[in-house]
Parts: C-alpha cells; sequence; structure tokens
C-alpha cells in the first residue's frame, strides 16, 4: 500500500456531485484526479455529460475566482488536472492506480456492480475509499477481495469546502490503509476524523437529532423557523465551532448537563435522559475543568492558558462575523 506522499493521482469512480466535489478538493490542493464515469452511455451522451461535469466544477472555481481566493490562471491550472473518462479508458491506467474513492450511487447493487468491476482492474494492493453515508464499511468488505484494504471515507457537502471527513474503519481495515488514507486527506488540508462502524459516522448523527428537535419546536409553536435558526447560527453554531460538545460538557461542569437533563426529561420527554457516561462521570467526580478530568484529562494542562486560548479563538469568530460586541454600543445612535 502506497504512503499518501507518494500518491500524485487519485482516481475517483462514480462521476456526480459528490464526486465531482471530490475531485474539486484534490485538483485545487495540486494533484492530479482521474474520475471515472461509470455510468453506461451512447458516445453523444458522454461527450454531453463530460462536458456539463467540466462546466460544474469550472462554475465552483469561478465563484472562488469572484471572492478573490484565486486567480483566472489559477482555475485553469485546477481544472486542467482533472481527467473524465469512461469505463473504457479507465481500465488502461486502473491497474497503476493507488487509490480509488467510490462514489456511486447509494444503493447496494449499484455499489456491488461497481466494486465487483473495480476490483477487476485494480492491483490488491490499491487503497479502496467508499464515500458512502448509507453503508456500514463492514458490509461493503464482504463484498470485496482483500477486504483489509477498504475503508469509508464520509465527506460533508460542499466536499471541496468542507474541512472534515470521517473516515470509518473496522477491525478488518487495515492500520496501513487508515493511515495512509488520513495522511493523504490531511495533505491537501482536510480534518480527518476515525471512527468505528456505526451507523450515521459522527456528524450525520449527532445533527438528525439536532435537526429534528428543531422540526418540533416549530410543530410546538415554541418559536418560529426564522428565530430557532437565528438562534443555532447566533448561539449554537458560534459556540460549537469553537468548543467541541464534550470539550464544552467539561467546559460548564458535567453537572450543569446532568441535572438539565432530568429538568427537560421530566418536562418535555424521557429523551432527555443524560447519557450514561454523564451520569457515570457525575457519580465518580468527573466534573470536568473544575475536577481536571470530565470527558478529558487537564491534570498536566496549563488551565488558564487554555481558556486564553479558546476565547481568543471565539473572539476571531465573532469579529470574522461581524457579532463582537461594540463598545458603547448603547451610546450610540
Amino acid at each position: 500500500m502506497s504512503t499518501s506522499a507518494a500518491i500524485e493521482r487519485v482516481h475517483i469512480l462514480g462521476a456526480g456531485r459528490m464526486g465531482q466535489g471530490i475531485a474539486l478538493a484534490f485538483a485545487y490542493a495540486g494533484l492530479n484526479v482521474t474520475m471515472i464515469d461509470f455510468k453506461e452511455r451512447d458516445a453523444q451522451a458522454r461527450v454531453q455529460f463530460e462536458k456539463t461535469a467540466r462546466g460544474e466544477i469550472l462554475r465552483q472555481l469561478q465563484s472562488q475566482v469572484a471572492f478573490g481566493r484565486i486567480t483566472d490562471a489559477q482555475a485553469a491550472e485546477t481544472i486542467g488536472r482533472v481527467l473524465i473518462v469512461d469505463r473504457a479508458d479507465a481500465r488502461l491506467n486502473l491497474a497503476a492506480a493507488e487509490i480509488v474513492f467510490e462514489a456511486v450511487p447509494e444503493v447496494m447493487q449499484a455499489k456491488q456492480t461497481a466494486f465487483a468491476w473495480l476490483c477487476e482492474h485494480v492491483s490488491a494492493q490499491a487503497l479502496i475509499a467508499s464515500t458512502t453515508s448509507t453503508f456500514l464499511v463492514t458490509e461493503l468488505q464482504r463484498i470485496v477481495p482483500h477486504p483489509q484494504r477498504l475503508l469509508n471515507a464520509h465527506w460533508l457537502n460542499p466536499a471541496h469546502l468542507m474541512p472534515l471527513v470521517e473516515v470509518s474503519r473496522s477491525d478488518l481495515t487495515a492500520e496501513t490503509a487508515v493511515q495512509s488514507v488520513v495522511q493523504l486527506l490531511r495533505r491537501i488540508g482536510k480534518v480527518p476524523v476515525v471512527c468505528a462502524p456505526s451507523a450515521g459516522y459522527i456528524v450525520p448523527r449527532i445533527q438528525a437529532l439536532a435537526m429534528n428537535e428543531a422540526a418540533r419546536m416549530v410543530e410546538e409553536g415554541v418559536a418560529s423557523a426564522e428565530d430557532i435558526d437565528i438562534a443555532i447560527r447566533t448561539g449554537f453554531g458560534l459556540r460549537f465551532s469553537v468548543l467541541g460538545l464534550l470539550e464544552f460538557i467539561d467546559w460548564g461542569g458535567c453537572d450543569i448537563l446532568y441535572y438539565a437533563s432530568h429538568y427537560l426529561a421530566n418536562q418535555i420527554d424521557p429523551r432527555f435522559l443524560p447519557a450514561q457516561i454523564v451520569s457515570d462521570n457525575m457519580r465518580e467526580g468527573r466534573d470536568g475543568l473544575r475536577d481536571a478530568r470530565g470527558f478529558y484529562d487537564y491534570a498536566h494542562v496549563d488551565v488558564p492558558a487554555y481558556l486564553h486560548r479558546r476565547l481568543g479563538e471565539f473572539g476571531r469568530l465573532l469579529d470574522s462575523s461581524g457579532l463582537f460586541p461594540a463598545f458603547n454600543a448603547a451610546l450610540k445612535d
């Protein structure tokens, strides 16, 4: 299996929206990309599809030109790194492919067909990363030879802009495969996290709960959709872009979450009862910063410096959002 530093060309199986976004992410970072249109088309339809796909990638690049982030020449350089091929042309170079990101539709039959075709043409050492948000890596490993080289790499939309990529592995996945993919993602400026084969990964699982709760509040007449979204953008979202959810529990104290959860469970629904680990932390005196232990261990952390750093990050976020409190704001007309 190749190290990430040796990889200069990335193959993407599937040329839809996700495949295009991933191709753009790698090409923008300086790597060459072969995007494989896996759908069978006649010659005319294939030419039209390639034109459309390339046009969509160029449209995204032109947006960055308009924002002043890159020049027209840099946009042209980026799209020049993207090669779009059909199955027949892809076969010519797949034997030398070091990594393939699979991005075909979220249907198991489509995955099985794509993997069967792919594994006929790549070497046993080629890394395979599925971008699926639906199927667990353990399910996909059952349908490929050499399953130790397969993992899931779940990109968030828009793939070329969102930093996070959730890498899901199983016990069967080779550690070298995980590290190679993680290092490759870091190399192009992404922020990979590794998780077990669990439905919903990390972000989709948390956001499904949050989005449904917001919808319930509209149903119940708690607030308007607009006010709920303002609250999320200027309260919930701002804080948790600086402090992670578990870090925030430690910051405020586990006891706050514990008692608030019981109150909400009593007033609204038992779904708000605290997680068992929260109750365990309360019982074991792991209350967070004040006890120097919680979800994190602060025994050897310079806590004043840590607090200062996080407050500085939050202040800069408020500055960039135009939301930092203005001095003497109440005295201005």
